[in-house]
């Protein structure tokens, strides 16, 4: 499964939008164009559905609320729209189309005003419903999140709670109490990565590990071995061999590791683990100009040979990363900011950008140059 087209109405930075998604995309846009809240169209999308969450409320309240989640650009009390359009098997099997609109009644709870569930352009579920009409109080949870309720299209939720975002930084991998004492699941920024290497099976793990190592000695010539090992109080710890001059090699714990290294190995293992969409921000943080400049295709081998090959989105503003001429025009989707809302751009509806890209000019020559703020100029004048 992938998400195969997106529409949203006043969520966050956009009014109003439209876009085709590949199962690989690149994200750009200036700072505060909303590449993170576009992101978090599929997070809310997933907290809708993850077993141990309260639903359509939690996802809300986490987010401030309706009044912080409507776009500053929506017409007064406007609802706010989330619908996409999920392929099974690139089409072939079926595809499936999910919308929900909501809003927040007196007492600001979200309220829904649609949910619409359609399989093949067949409807499986249309709200609000006689019942609904009968108890209001049904419109505040969603039929996406009950298990009584979306038997008919349960492979949509199970879909969405598959959702992974990682914005990974090293200085939570090597201390996670320090930024949480308690233990959390699936953390994005990698306070449990370790713990999830760890509690992989041994046959998978090592293999992974193997392939890891292999990636990492092209920046770390001297990494000779990798492992996941315990010290005495049970703590999970990323454990590398380097050779140096001395006669023999020595470990070094995730402490010791390089932020460019630890990044790289979060990203890495990311890619392996999980079967449902990946968020990725900012990958190329923290990491050499050369290797970033590999990334998309390392990330797309490691996709390729997966059994289940995953939608992978990412948001950057590297040049050296969109250089890659293996990236198309419909892998890329543009954020522009207006006064009514970031808009969504797509080379594909760009005839110019189009021939450009045909010719030989990647995205970073066409299309990132478009993507930097418009008085950017401006920077080197701002202090007397």
């Amino acid at each position: 499964m992938f998400i195969s087209k997106l529409r949203i109405e006043n969520w966050k930075n956009f009014s109003k939008g439209e876009a085709e998604l590949d199962r690989r995309l690149f994200l750009i846009g200036p700072n505060a164009s909303g590449k993170s809240n576009f992101l978090d169209i599929f997070r809310f999308l997933r907290d809708l559905c993850v077993s141990k969450g309260g639903g359509l409320r939690q996802a809300v309240e986490e987010r401030g609320g309706v009044l912080a989640l409507r776009c500053l650009a929506a017409r007064r009390y406007s609802d706010i729209l989330l619908e996409v359009e999920i392929q099974e098997n690139g089409g072939k099997d079926g595809v499936w189309l999910y919308r929900l609109k909501f809003n927040q009644n007196n007492l600001r709870q979200p309220l829904i005003s649609e949910e619409l569930v359609e399989y093949n352009g067949s409807v499986v579920l249309k709200r609000p419903d006689n019942a609904d009409i009968t108890d209001n109080l049904r419109l505040t949870q969603t039929a996406l999140e009950q298990i009584t309720a979306n038997e008919k299209f349960r492979s949509i939720a199970e879909f969405f709670e598959s959702v992974s975002y990682q914005h990974l930084l090293p200085q939570v991998i090597r201390d996670p109490q320090g930024f949480s004492p308690r233990q959390l699941e699936n953390d994005p920024f990698g306070r449990d990565l370790l713990q999830r290497v760890e509690n992989t099976s041994a046959i998978i793990r090592d293999s992974r590990l193997r392939k890891i190592q292999t990636v990492l000695q092209v920046a770390a010539p001297q990494l000779t071995e990798l492992k996941v090992d315990r010290d005495k109080f049970g703590v999970p710890h990323l454990v590398g061999l380097f050779q140096h001059w001395r006669p023999g090699a020595g470990y070094q714990r995730e402490a010791q590791f390089s932020d460019g290294t630890l990044r790289l190995f979060g990203l890495l293992w990311s890619l392996f683990e999980g079967i449902g969409p990946l968020l990725m921000e900012e990958p190329e943080l923290s990491l050499h100009s050369e290797v970033i400049r590999h990334l998309p295709q390392m990330i797309e081998r490691i996709n390729r040979e997966r059994r289940i090959k995953r939608q992978i989105i990412i948001s950057t503003h590297s040049s050296e990363m969109l250089s890659d001429k293996g990236i198309s025009g419909h892998e890329v989707l543009r954020l522009e900011p207006s006064p009514e809302g970031t808009l969504l751009k797509s080379s594909l509806d760009n005839q110019e950008e189009l021939e450009q890209l045909k010719n030989g000019l990647t995205i970073a020559d066409v299309v990132l140059p478009k993507s930097a703020p418009l008085n950017v100029h401006q920077l080197e004048l701002s202090f007397p």
